[in-house]
């Protein structure tokens, strides 16, 4: 199986990250606005697609951030 090449781990790894957390936040939304109905899975994964279309590029832009106030906060030892 091919695998990807180190350089890309940031990306797949919020490519992942979003995708994972989008899809378990709209299932939520979705279950507490509409509760449950033979509906819910399409409106979950319309959501779903909707969110992590959003969710992605934020995660790519916001990561940089997000280390730096870590670090910030983490003993450097």
């Amino acid at each position: 199986m091919a695998r990807l090449p180190p350089k890309l781990a940031p990306l797949l790894f919020g490519f992942i990250l979003s995708g994972l957390m989008s899809l378990l936040v709209a299932g939520i939304s979705t279950y507490r606005n509409l509760g449950w109905s033979p509906a819910f899975p399409g409106l979950w994964a319309l959501a779903w697609l909707t969110a992590w279309a959003i969710a992605f590029p934020t995660v790519l832009v916001v990561a940089p951030l997000a280390r730096r106030l870590v670090a910030a906060c983490v003993d450097a030892n």
